[in-house]
């Protein structure tokens, strides 16, 4: 199977989830699906190297009736894949390396039903066709995401007076918590879960953990009272993106009272804050101290 030599180009970042497109590849993967390439997506694949964000589900259906029946096709998944200077085609955490590679080519694959499509995956190669991502769960994800950016701002600035050494800052200037202790963030269509590594590392950078479990009730209350605030502001949320390639350095930007605040990311957000009619966090610390847990719920209006 020959692939693209062009990184496929996306329109997730404005918020699209719905367009046109030409398939450009198409192969047989495991668990009876198949890996569809096209030049255009409006479809969030997710990132093998920052697996934070799902991949967007939907639909695949061939503008022509000819083709198929003009079938619509369920896309269960969609993910990253890449191809190598040798033209070897690896997809998800398969990939050697992180995103952005220049000798690699970068690609959405949509991962399509096998039983939608013909017994030779070569014959949907040109193939016009339109990808409608399901907008609900993307409303939902998005929503879960800008929550996560918010909840990092929020911790920063409630755990600053924690701080014994210089840090690096965020972008409202208080010491970058999230960014210097961050372990591991995932989302869902109903709420974000960060985790923190508090351990020799950070206490050397200058974090004072000392206390820090009896303290959590009243730093929880100031990071709620600090994204309730934010809401209620309905500050506008926009992804800054250089290019439309899959590629491209984007960034998460939202002008909060206090500032703008940007940080870079890859995945989709709301619009505008007032779309959630509240937004709430809850910590956690082990038991042991090395690890604080924020689980992030957004309701949306």
């Amino acid at each position: 199977m020959a692939f693209p030599h062009t990184t496929t180009l996306v329109t997730f970042p404005s918020g699209t989830t719905e367009g046109s497109s030409t398939i450009v590849a198409a192969v047989p993967l495991p668990g009876g699906v198949i890996g569809v390439v096209t030049d255009t997506t409006p479809f969030h694949p997710l990132d093998h190297s920052w697996p934070d964000q799902p991949g967007d589900t939907g639909t695949m259906e061939f503008v022509n009736s000819s083709d198929f029946g003009g079938a619509r096709c369920p896309i269960v998944d969609c993910v990253t894949g890449a191809v190598g200077p040798a033209g070897e085609f690896a997809l998800g955490e398969q990939i050697p390396v992180r995103r952005g590679d220049p000798q690699w080519t970068w690609l959405a694959v949509h991962l399509v039903e096998f039983a939608c499509a013909p017994a030779e995956p070569e014959a949907l190669l040109g193939r016009a066709v339109v990808l409608r991502a399901d907008s609900a769960r993307r409303a939902a994800l998005s929503a879960a995401h800008t929550g996560c950016h918010l909840l990092a701002l929020a911790l920063n600035e409630a755990l600053a007076e924690r701080w014994r050494k210089q840090a690096r800052l965020d972008a409202l200037g208080s010491p970058d918590f999230d960014a210097l202790a961050m372990d591991g963030s995932r989302m869902d269509e109903h709420a974000s879960t960060d985790r923190y590594r508090i351990g020799k590392s950070l206490r050397r950078k200058g974090f004072d953990a000392e206390g820090l479990a009896d303290a959590l009730g009243e730093i929880t209350a100031r990071v709620n009272a600090r994204l309730a605030g934010w809401i209620a502001a309905d500050a506008p949320v926009r992804v800054q993106a250089p290019g439309p390639e899959l590629t491209a350095r984007r960034r998460w930007t939202c002008a909060l009272p206090e500032g703008a605040a940007s940080i870079d990311c890859g995945g989709t957000h709301l619009s505008r804050l007032g779309e959630l009619a509240s937004l709430t966090t809850n910590l956690s610390l082990s038991g042991d101290g090395t690890e604080l847990v924020a689980v992030t719920v957004p309701k949306r209006i």
